[in-house]
């Protein structure tokens, strides 16, 4: 093909518009991806709402991509990639490889991070270019709309997991059970976790059940919600995925001692923790930032392990702005999927 479609937006807030241009060429280092299928992230909103320096217009958002390498750029072969090989591309879209971070080999908070859609053309197309080491191989056993969301979503949570102090049957409470919390669930029952959902609203409770979750509670229900997880025996660890400052807050007394917070839902207003209620217990308080192309890689192989899945909404290319809006209004359930 001699063109492409893309979904971009002209101007920061603006509305989604549907356009050709022309098909580009890998340069050294780099592959073009035909695209099958990209997930819609709250966090592409930062970027259409240029709430960050450095977005440029018009825009092409999605760090949630799937799809096939259709053509290597110099040097890539090297690296074992083929043509045709089966890829996924998340928040992590390349590295400098020479900042600190990077060569204490800690990529992931690389000082130039390559998010796909802010610092080059990301998923919402037809076609993009991305760096080799953005990469990660898809197991036969997904679906590129099941691997898409797994690049940011599945990764984030995965990770942010398997990095904490839990170990198993230790108590583990997911705040949240959208789009990242959903597969949060799955991930910590899989991993072993005694495990907590928390959400708002009674409705949500057989959800958590059927999401595998051993305990439910209810935020709205007039009960602590750092009461009822010490009513538990005190969370070793909450993953807290809900963009809830208030939310996230109302969990750390819940936590037990030596207790861990780990931050994923990304809110701006300040979180209202006092020193006293870190210091007594020797809790902790960090923020997870996604991973790497080979963490990407692992949660991929470890969903398709325990058959887990994330809860998708297809939607063309075509419709990308209706299914940005359904993401912005909440009602996604769980995860909007732009495909070709």
């Amino acid at each position: 093909m001699s063109t492409y479609r893309v979904a971009q937006v002209t101007s920061p807030g603006g509305r989604f518009e549907i356009v050709e241009r022309e098909v580009p060429q890998p340069g050294p280092g780099h592959v073009r991806i035909a695209v099958d299928a990209c997930g819609i992230c709250h966090s592409d909103a930062v970027f259409v709402g240029a709430l960050v320096s450095g977005v440029r217009f018009p825009l092409v958002p999605g760090h949630e991509v799937a799809g096939r390498v259709e053509a290597l750029g110099e040097g890539v072969q090297d690296r074992g990639w083929q043509l045709g090989d089966r890829v996924a591309v998340g928040w992590f879209g390349g590295s400098c490889g020479h900042c600190t971070p990077c060569r204490q080999g800690d990529f992931i908070v690389c000082a130039n991070l390559k998010v796909p859609g802010w610092a080059y053309d990301g998923g919402f197309a037809e076609a993009l270019i991305a760096p080799a080491d953005a990469l990660a191989r898809i197991p036969d056993a997904l679906a590129a709309t099941d691997a898409a969301p797994m690049a940011c979503a599945g990764v984030t949570t995965f990770s942010g997991l398997r990095r904490s102090s839990a170990r198993p049957g230790d108590l583990v409470a997911v705040l949240g059970i959208g789009g990242l919390g959903h597969l949060a669930v799955k991930y910590a029952v899989a991993m072993g976790f005694e495990t907590v959902a928390i959400a708002r609203g009674a409705d949500k409770a057989d959800f958590a059940k059927q999401l595998g979750a051993h305990h439910y509670v209810d935020s709205t229900a007039g009960t602590a919600v750092a009461d009822a997880l010490r009513a538990l025996g005190g969370a070793k660890v909450v993953l807290a995925t809900a963009a809830n400052s208030g939310a996230i807050t109302a969990t750390v007394d819940g936590l037990a001692h030596r207790g861990e917070l780990v931050v994923i839902g990304a809110a701006p207003e300040p979180l209202e923790i006092s020193p006293m209620q870190l210091l007594m217990s020797g809790r902790i308080v960090r923020g997870h930032p996604s991973g790497t192309s080979q963490d990407v890689q692992d949660t991929m192989a470890f969903s398709a392990l325990h058959g887990i899945r994330p809860t998708v909404e297809e939607v063309p290319l075509e419709q990308a702005d209706e299914a940005y809006q359904k993401m912005l209004s909440g009602a996604a359930r769980f995860r909007m999927v732009l495909t070709g």
